[in-house]
């Protein structure tokens, strides 16, 4: 396997854990949204790959050229910026819409967060899927793992982002986490409320009630196998789990 140099994102929900487990009556509407949502948050951005579904998260990749690591840091916010809009539309959807059950409903205290890192990675694939492997894989994942301060955020490892950080973001923070088995990297985060308000992007459309119609109809009945039939072991499994 040769290593390939690769800008590796990581789009993860916050609050996903006490919601999971706060809604386990409701939890056949509560899969069905954060799949919804997450589907959302890929389609957002269809120049990266979708490596894998990790619970809470979507794991993306795409290989890297001759760009610079000001480019890929301005691909970073902007590929964030489109994520978090799809994701907080489709949020005021799902909690907006006409069934009254927590699970639909508080569905609105969901937030989104991206770490976002660039290096050497080597590519398997298994039964026809892409895996990534390497330490820049792993480091990735830890630096979920971190003391910023704020909910929603995009955090870039040093390799993405230059001494001058106002090239990519301003205001941009640093933080120097400590990973496990990796130890003490540098790495800068941003609001990604300060990005959007500076972002050329129009502000995202209220919820319509065709829409609203259509999430709830959407919710009962992709809910059903979760409740019923093939479906059913999964859910009493993730219930004890959580």
């Amino acid at each position: 396997m040769a290593d390939v140099r690769g800008l590796l994102l990581i789009a993860d929900m916050g609050g996903y854990t006490e919601y999971m487990s706060t809604h386990r009556m409701t939890l056949a509407h509560a899969q069905v949204n954060t799949s919804r949502l997450l589907e959302r948050v890929i389609d957002a951005v269809p120049g990266l790959e979708l490596i894998e579904i990790e619970g809470d998260a979507a794991f993306l990749y795409r290989q890297t050229e001759a760009e610079t690591p000001e480019a890929l840091a301005d691909e970073v916010l902007r590929s964030a910026v489109a994520m978090h809009e799809a994701f907080h539309l489709e949020r005021a959807y799902v909690a907006k819409n006409l069934c009254p059950c927590g699970g639909c409903k508080e569905a609105a205290n969901l937030t989104l967060k991206f770490v976002a890192h660039v290096g050497d990675v080597a590519i398997q694939t298994i039964r026809q899927r892409t895996k990534l492997v390497g330490i820049d894989v792993i480091l990735v994942h830890r630096l979920l793992k971190n003391a910023v301060p704020i909910p929603e955020y995009v955090l870039m490892t040093a390799d993405l982002c230059s001494a001058d950080t106002s090239a990519v973001a301003d205001p941009m923070h640093e933080i120097v986490p400590e990973l496990d088995g990796i130890g003490a990297i540098r790495a800068f985060y941003v609001d990604v409320t300060d990005i959007r308000d500076t972002s050329a992007s129009a502000p995202a459309p209220a919820p319509t009630w065709r829409g609203r119609l259509g999430r709830t109809a959407y919710a009962a009945g992709a809910g059903l196998p979760y409740m019923f039939g093939r479906r059913r072991r999964e859910l009493v499994t993730a219930a004890s789990a959580a």
